[in-house]
């Protein structure tokens, strides 16, 4: 599976887990150079306490448009250490 966003690839493996439709990518599969911190937080009943990445490429911004869970709850532990995409980002295979 690769996550795309402004033609760039900044996520790819084929070890996504499916949760709600969306795919969790492992850390380690990201493309870091592409991922900013955020300060933006969620909150899911069943997941945990949800963090959040900025995206930038060739100098465009994609707010808070990645997610984690780094302290995913017993119920959502296949998702601890992964990072799922939103606000335009493509996911195929």
């Amino acid at each position: 599976m690769k996550a795309i966003w402004n033609n760039e690839v900044i996520a790819e493996s084929d070890e996504t887990v499916v949760v709600e439709n969306n795919h969790y990518f492992p850390q380690d599969s990201i493309k870091t150079e592409f991922f900013k911190p955020s300060q933006t937080h969620s909150s899911c009943p069943w997941k945990g306490k949800a963090s959040y990445y900025s995206l930038e490429v060739d100098g465009k911004e994609n707010k808070d448009a990645a997610w984690y869970y780094p302290e995913a709850s017993e119920k959502a532990k296949a998702i601890k250490n992964h990072v799922a995409f939103w606000k335009g980002v493509e996911i195929k295979k």
